[in-house]
C-alpha cells in the first residue's frame, strides 16, 4: 500500500513562489484565489487524500510555510 500524507500550511508564511506546486508529484497544492495578509496569494490544499509524503514541497519552500506528515495506515487524512 503507498505511504500516505498531510500537508498543513500556514497562509500567512507563504509568499506565493509557487515551487511547492511544480514539486508536488501527485499535484496536491495550487494557487489560492484568496490573498493572505500581505497580500500574497498562497498555495492551497486541494487534493489532500492524494499526498503521499514525499516531502518535496516542505525541501523546496523557502519560506518554511509547508508541513509534511506520515500518516499511519488507516489514519484519517
Amino acid at each position: 500500500m503507498a505511504r500516505k500524507g498531510k500537508i498543513v500550511v500556514d497562509r500567512e508564511f507563504c509568499k506565493g513562489c509557487f515551487l511547492c506546486i511544480s514539486a508536488c508529484p501527485v499535484k496536491v497544492l495550487e494557487k489560492d484565489s484568496l490573498p493572505n495578509s500581505s497580500g500574497s496569494y498562497p498555495v492551497r490544499i486541494v487534493k489532500g487524500e492524494n499526498c503521499i509524503a514525499c516531502g518535496n514541497c516542505y525541501t523546496v519552500c523557502p519560506d518554511l510555510a509547508l508541513s509534511v506528515y506520515t500518516l499511519a495506515e488507516g489514519e484519517a487524512v
